[in-house]
This record gives structure tokens, sequence and C-alpha cells, in this order.
């Protein structure tokens, strides 16, 4: 059996016994904080965790990321304890003045769930400057709004164990600023929330995997609350890219990216047929390439031989299309997200999601119609392409009417 095999089988297992309430082995955690194993810690480990949003869930991952850390995992497990419950601030908004949000790191998670505390923040805390700690991609989403400022924190979503922590223990110096507080959605920056980032009385934290307990609710929804609940205003998902000349009025933004996760993706021929089916309604198509590789590759031979038009590079540039676009069509990717907070009319194709409750959370909620085409595993591509076009048609005449 192969080094890889074999850190994914421990992965499995770890996750498993996870899963059933079960004690595992120490040496399990310790295998997979080493180098060669902790890629299989975080994908199939920590984000199996995650993605089913269970509450119960995370006191597991708190007992595994505490005995990967090392050191008094009785303390850690303390304070993740005491930080992880709500708490109302209390103190002079005015006095504030700095304000230090953590990046959820993933596009899609930084306008659904960051965005929304971005905006509590401007309103709670109007004399406050206020950063986004995270990497420029993520930052330009925001940029045309003078009052984002940008703290430059990049986190490498592949590499070691201590890759991956060093962004957490950097930290510590770079926010450990006078009068200013930390708000954390649940950021890959704390480990989710495992890994101390500044003073525990500055430090709000939205354990955005637990807080809708059983509930069906969407993480936008959910942020939303927690922020009322918290620094008691209203808040909103937005985004404020630099925007960029596009001619052609009105057209379609269409996205096929995927985020590297191939289970998210239909089976051929469906996009080709749904390219060509958005063609056909006659209006202008603008199509995301990606920024390179397999994506972009995909993209341009769907492209050929079609009156289409592209925009390939960053991705903020193509947030500010799909802003100003009358229709979007894509996966469950960031673009749905872009499109929910911005009021446009969406269809998003959701597919390979490992749990119901996944399902539920990432489900894209805003003011303009949304259609939401769940592919179950076993549909075939022809049943999810005649669910998509239909949904298409419907949130254009919601429009119309």
């Amino acid at each position: 059996m192969s080094e890889n095999i074999s850190c994914n089988e421990i992965a499995k297992r770890l996750l498993d016994s996870c899963l059933s309430g079960e004690r595992w082995p120490r040496e399990w955690v310790h295998s997979l904080s080493a180098d060669p194993c902790s890629p299989a810690l975080f994908s199939v480990v920590v984000e199996g965790l995650s993605d089913r949003f269970e509450p119960a869930l995370c006191d597991a991952y708190a007992h595994v990321f505490a005995e990967a850390l090392g050191g008094d995992s009785a303390e850690t497990l303390a304070r993740y304890r005491r930080v992880r419950a709500p708490r109302a601030y209390d103190g002079d908004a005015d006095a504030v003045e700095s304000v230090f949000v953590l990046s959820r790191v993933t596009l899609g998670a930084d306008v659904s769930v960051t965005s929304v505390v971005l905006d509590g923040a401007k309103r709670r805390f109007p004399k406050a400057r206020i950063f986004l700690v995270g990497s420029p991609k993520n930052w330009e989403l925001f940029e045309e709004d003078h009052r984002i400022e940008h703290l430059p924190v990049p986190y490498p979503r592949s590499g070691s164990f201590r890759d991956r922590l060093a962004p957490s223990l950097a930290l510590l110096d770079l926010l450990a600023k006078p009068s200013s507080i930390v708000i954390d959605p649940d950021s890959r920056l704390s480990q989710l929330g495992l890994v101390p980032v500044c003073r525990e009385e500055n430090y709000y934290f939205f354990e955005s995997r637990s807080y809708g307990g059983e509930s069906d609710d969407t993480l936008s929804t959910l942020t939303r609350r927690w922020v009322a609940e918290t620094f008691g205003v209203e808040s909103a998902a937005w985004i404020a890219p630099k925007p960029v000349a596009l001619s052609g009025s009105p057209f379609i933004a269409l996205s096929l990216g995927v985020g590297e996760n191939p289970g998210k993706r239909i089976a051929d021929p469906f996009e080709e047929r749904l390219v060509q089916g958005l063609v056909d309604i006659g209006m202008t198509v603008v199509i995301d390439k990606g920024a390179g590789g397999e994506e972009t590759e995909r993209v341009e031979r769907l492209m050929a031989g079609r009156r289409v038009q592209s925009w390939q590079g960053a991705f903020a540039p193509f947030a500010s299309i799909i802003a100003r676009s009358s229709l979007y069509v894509g996966y469950d990717s960031a673009g749905q997200h872009v499109a929910a907070a911005c009021g446009v009319p969406l269809v998003t194709v959701f597919a390979g999601f490992p749990s119901p409750r996944m399902f539920e959370r990432w489900k894209p909620g805003g003011p303009g119609p949304i259609e939401v085409v769940r592919a179950e595993v076993g549909n075939h591509w022809e049943t999810v392409l005649d669910a998509t076009l239909a949904a298409v048609g419907k949130a254009r005449k919601s429009v119309r009417s």
C-alpha cells in the first residue's frame, strides 16, 4: 500500500470514528498531522466533519485538532468552549479604532458569510477602520468600498500542517492593536476558532457549523442573525469590486467552475447542451473561463463554434459582470452567491453535496428570483438539463412579470 493511500485510509478511519462517536487512537491524529499525511487530515477529516454542519461534530473536530496542535489540549478545548458561545458586544463602539474581520478563504463563503459580517461591522463601528484579513483576490471583491481596508494574510489551500498553521500563529502579532476587536466567521485562518489570534475578550467567533442547529436556514441567513444577536445591527450580503467594461446588454452570465471539486459537475454532454440552450434564448452569453487548467480547456471546447463572449482572469471582475447581468447560471460555486447578493435572477445546479444540511446551508439567498436545481446521485444528465432549462425559463418569467 502506498504512503498516500495509507494516509487516506487513516483519515477515513478517523472520520468514521468521529461520525460514530467512538474514541480514536491518538496515533492516528499524530500520523495525520505529520507532513506526508497532513493533506488527508484537512481534505478528509476537517472537511468531512465541517461540511455536515452537525453541531455535535464541532466537538469532534475540536478534539481532533486540539490533539493535532499538541501542547495543553485541555486548555485549548476549554478556550474553544468559551469563545464558541455567542455573546453580545457591550462596549463603546466609538472607542474601537480597528475591526479585523477574518476571511473565510473561499470566495463564495466570503460573499455569503464574510460580506454580511463586514456590513455589520460598518454599521456598528462607524468610526473604526475595518480590515478584511486574507488574500488579495478575496479583498478585491470589496475594494471599491473605501471603508474596507486590506490586511494581506494568505492561507495555503495545500501544504503541510505547519504551512497551514503558520498564518494562524502570525495573526497574534498582526492583530495586536490597541482598541481593536477581531471578528472570526469560522475562518481557516484560525483553524475554525481553535487557534487564538488575539486576546480572548476582543474576539467574536461565529461558529457557523453549529449556529443553525437542526434548522434548514442558509448560511447567509444565519450570519445575519448572528450579527444582529452579537452587534445589534441589521446586515446583508454585498460586494463592491472594480467594474469592468463589457459590451452588449442584456446578457446571461455563466460559470461552470466547481472549485476543484469534480463531484459538483454533471456528466457530459450536460454542459454542451446547457450552453446551446442558453444561446438559443437569443441573449448574449458571457462565460467565465476560469483561471486556467482543466476548467479553461473545458470552457474553450464548449465555446467552439458558438457565439458567446468570455471572461478569463481574476474572479472579482467577473463578479462585477455577474452583478450587471440579467441572469446568472452556474454550478454550486462563488458565482451563485454573488448573483444572490446583487439581486440578480439566478439558476444554480447543486450536485455532489455530502449531506442534506450542507445543501440547505449553501443554497444562495437574496432579494432576487432564485431557482435551485438539486441533482441527486443517479440522476441522468438529461433529467438535470431539462430541470435546469425549465428553471431558466421560470427565472426569466419571474423578472418579466
